[in-house]
């Protein structure tokens, strides 16, 4: 007998080489029909694989993130079969599960995939899985794998079994299907009852642009037909939604060639805005304590090498820039945290003067390469809401507990009210990848953990996401369309002040080392404007919007009384402009809905003789015709519920 341990810490005995489907129905029969993945003493197997020994064993299905990862990992094997079948001579590579859905790398014999063939690639795929296939694992010896593929001509799965090690090795069986897999399916093909073919793409073998260039297929897949149906109605909306497409009817943002590819050139009003979510920060990092300091674009290469940066960054970022002095050369700046190690260092600093909290909206500079450039979410320069604080490890704590509630601040009043915290540890199998002691790392790891238990936050621990100096805490936010992003980071350090040599002096009048703590509420400005505007499908909070008010003159006569209303809402602060355009009032209305303004006031000759507004709010309701005195403290009111004061 064996003993398996469920995740409730309850123990059941079963006979040797029970599978986790046996075990599954041992439990119900309800759980068992659900049950599509499994993972025993955290490696994944096969819901068929025989268990033989002690062990702790997670059961997964449809509504878990390991469930989906099975579910879309084994349609890439069933869509790989219908492209076999439709396209002969078409070689293989990998077709791993995503985010999102799957895709599978092909080489093409001849021509290419175009969206007219999804429905053919769609119904295939859906035949073969309606003949309710089993996965069945089976090992192979590293010879007989390398025969395989040699007689098929596949190049590409050769040079794959070429790096893998004699007796781990194994294939994946389905109806008459093979492929080269590591393992993690559903138990048959049945499951899979809807699939969409996405897109198409070019994609270099391995990454590499020197290799050859493969197909791309991108799909996802459901076990239900409203499941899908659900998942593209999604998708039409994040359409409308998209960013690049709101920035430019928003006049927001736009990119020029001649500029260069990733860097963002911001039009009047979104400069505006992005200057309002620095002055919101600013206000708030004001009340908790926090120095602005301002820092070059640019530094001397050694500073980034002390950092560990220029390993990190150097030789996939912009090349360094030489001067005419023999041997000198400087970076575009990829961080900010060595300018303000050594804003640090200017002068002694004693215990009693700590914590010093220097703060920076600080733009910086990555090489990203082309494909992987995206709108405002991935650029190749970007400005940090950037801060660093150095305090003493007694302060750590505390610290760490004040930064996480000015980012829960942050986030809502911006209207981000649904996260999750991740705490992101070290990958203790790759050790390499980390700067810095052990020791200093589990103090940074635990503190980190402490601080969102304190805080009652609902986290998770995701070894191997770690910065390579420190261990951080992320903000997974889900926005309205339910995707989940990464927004605001808090990273604990006590690599850089060892490497920067920083000091103070303590009560015993030794000197010590501070520890830093890195932090950024939005993250980058760019990429947190990008997010909002999705988020908000462009109907940002009335505090941070563009234009708030839009005043419409019913005709030419009735502009001089626009041009009043128009003061008198300067006199109180709130941003309109008026549309006085020979157009119909109609007209101006919808333009202003695409446009987002939240407030439309008509005035015509009513209004202007009993000196009101008639107001439209976007979205279509009508608040009828009042005064000029109410809708200007309507407008505060509003503002004032939804963006309190930090510590209020």
């Amino acid at each position: 007998m064996i003993e398996i341990t469920l995740p409730d810490g309850s123990i059941k005995e079963f006979e040797k080489g029970a599978t986790p489907m046996e075990v599954a129905k041992s439990i119900s029969e309800g759980l068992a029909r659900n049950v599509i993945s499994a993972k025993f003493n955290d490696i994944t197997v096969e819901c068929s694989t025989p268990l033989t020994k002690n062990g702790s064993l997670t059961l997964y299905t449809w509504n878990d993130k390991e469930g989906k990862k099975a579910f879309w990992h084994s349609t890439s094997h069933i869509v790989a079969q219908a492209l076999e079948e439709l396209y002969p001579g078409v070689k293989l590579t990998i077709g791993p599960a995503i985010e999102n859905g799957f895709y599978y790398d092909v080489d093409l014999p001849e021509g290419n995939i175009s969206e007219k063939d999804f429905p053919t690639i769609e119904q295939k795929a859906l035949e073969i899985a309606r003949g309710k296939h089993d996965f069945e694992m089976r090992d192979v010896s590293k010879s007989d794998a390398l025969k395989f593929y040699k007689e098929q001509g596949n190049e590409y799965k050769v040079e794959l079994i070429e790096n893998l090690e004699d007796g781990s090795i194994t294939f994946c069986d389905h109806d008459t299907f093979t492929d080269l897999c590591r393992g993690g399916h559903i138990p048959n093909t049945g499951i899979v009852k809807a699939i969409k073919i996405l897109s198409v793409a070019g994609a270099y073998w391995r990454g590499d642009e020197n290799k050859p260039q493969l197909t791309r297929v991108y799909g996802i897949s459901f076990p239900k037909q409203k499941d899908l149906t659900e998942y593209l109605e999604l998708l039409e909306e994040a359409k409308k939604r998209d960013h690049r497409k709101l920035g430019k009817e928003l006049e927001l943002f736009t990119f020029s060639q001649k500029v260069g590819q990733g860097l963002p050139l911001w039009l009047p009003k979104g400069a505006a805005l992005r200057e309002r979510l620095e002055q919101f920060l600013k206000k708030a990092q004001k009340k908790a304590g926090y120095e602005m300091v301002v820092t070059p674009h640019i530094g001397q290469k050694e500073l980034y090498v002390t950092s560990g940066h220029y390993a990190k960054y150097g030789e996939d970022s912009f090349q360094p820039i030489r001067t005419p002095k023999e041997d000198e050369e400087f970076l575009l700046k990829p961080m900010n945290c060595p300018h303000h190690c050594e804003i640090y260092n200017t002068r002694p600093f004693s215990y009693k003067e700590l914590p010093k909290r220097y703060a920076e909206f600080g733009t910086v500079y990555r090489y990203e390469q082309s494909g992987e450039l995206h709108g405002l979410t991935r650029v190749r320069g970007f400005t940090q809401d950037d801060a660093h604080i150095f305090c003493t490890p007694d302060q750590l704590d505390q610290e760490f507990k004040e930064v996480i509630d000015l980012s829960l601040y942050v986030l809502g009043s911006l209207g981000f009210e649904d996260f999750t915290a991740q705490v992101s540890v070290r990958d203790l199998e790759n050790p390499e990848k980390y700067i810095g002691s052990v020791e200093n790392w589990e103090k940074a790891e635990q503190a980190i953990i402490n601080a969102a238990k304190e805080k009652g936050l609902d986290y998770v621990i995701e070894s191997g996401e770690a910065a390579f100096y420190g261990p951080k805490l992320d903000f997974m936010v889900k926005d309205a369309l339910g995707r989940h992003w990464q927004l605001g980071t808090i990273q604990v350090d006590y690599n850089l002040p060892e490497r920067f040599e920083l000091t103070y002096k303590g009560s015993d009048n030794e000197m010590h080392r501070p520890v830093m703590i890195h932090r950024a509420p939005f993250g980058s400005m760019e990429r947190f404007i990008a997010l909002l505007l999705e988020h908000t499908g462009g109907n940002f909070p009335l505090w941070l919007i563009p234009d708030q008010a839009i005043v419409l003159p019913v005709s030419e006569k009735h502009e001089k009384y626009a041009e009043k209303v128009l003061k008198s809402l300067e006199n109180n602060e709130i941003r309109a402009l008026i549309d006085n355009r020979n157009e119909t009032v109609g007209k101006k209305i919808r333009e202003a809905e695409m446009k987002k303004i939240p407030f439309m006031l008509i005035v015509g000759e009513n209004d202007e003789s009993s000196t009101t507004v008639s107001v439209r709010r976007h979205g279509g309701e009508d608040l009828g015709a009042i005064s000029i005195e109410n809708f200007c403290d309507l407008v505060s009111t509003e503002i004032n519920s939804t963006l309190k004061s930090f510590k209020e």
